[in-house]
């Protein structure tokens, strides 16, 4: 098995990628979706972020109203912190879970937005990192997901800096490219990745 971390800042296409990984054969473990699986109805992830931030973070169907925590947490670091030492243990067993469930040569792909930021390279056998120019992810922003200008950059700027994530990268897949183009050079990634699969590993 291979493990591979994938990711890149918003905008950058880190999606696109993984989802032609999966095409090709990858077996996809999504943080983010596993994120909001842990917290939903009836969990004890939804129970505990409840207890912490009360009753106010859930909408009326009783399903976590994630705009309104994001208020409550994106501006305080404190209570982020709170939010992310409930939420990241339970994502981290649910990926290993899948992982293990993963065929012994598959090659697993790890999308994890935030890889740089909270210093997870040394959990995986490599890290692809999607690169695009700060000018490509802003553009993609407001013209394809119709976020404005302000919100954009807000976003971008809380993120790692495009060097902090090219300095932990062992492959970068540069999206400043057509699509066509794109496809291609995921072509040669996961041949490299599949490469790297086959061969024999040391017993750890």
């Amino acid at each position: 098995m291979l493990k591979v971390g994938l990711t890149g800042g918003i905008g950058a296409g880190k999606s696109e990628v993984s989802r032609l990984l999966v095409e090709r054969g990858a077996v996809l473990i999504d943080a983010d979706r596993i994120a909001r699986e842990v917290v939903a109805p009836g969990t004890p992830g939804l129970t505990a972020v409840v207890d912490a931030f009360g009753e106010e973070v859930l909408a009326p169907d009783g399903s976590l109203d994630r705009p309104r925590l994001g208020s409550l947490v994106f501006a305080d670091a404190e209570k982020l912190a709170v939010l992310n030492a409930i939420v990241h243990p339970l994502v981290g067993a649910r990926s290993r879970e899948l992982e293990e469930a993963a065929p012994e040569d598959a090659v697993v792909i790890h999308d994890v937005p935030l890889l740089a930021e909270n210093g997870l390279a040394p959990l995986y056998d490599l890290v692809v990192v999607v690169d695009a120019s700060p000018e490509t992810q802003l553009d993609r922003l407001v013209r394809l997901r119709g976020m404005t200008e302000q919100d954009a950059r807000a976003r971008m700027a809380a993120q790692a800096t495009r060097e902090k994530r090219l300095e932990i990268a062992d492959i970068v897949v540069d999206n400043d490219v057509p699509l066509e183009e794109l496809h291609r050079r995921v072509g040669d990634v996961w041949a490299e990745l599949a490469r790297r699969a086959r061969e024999p590993r040391p017993q750890e």
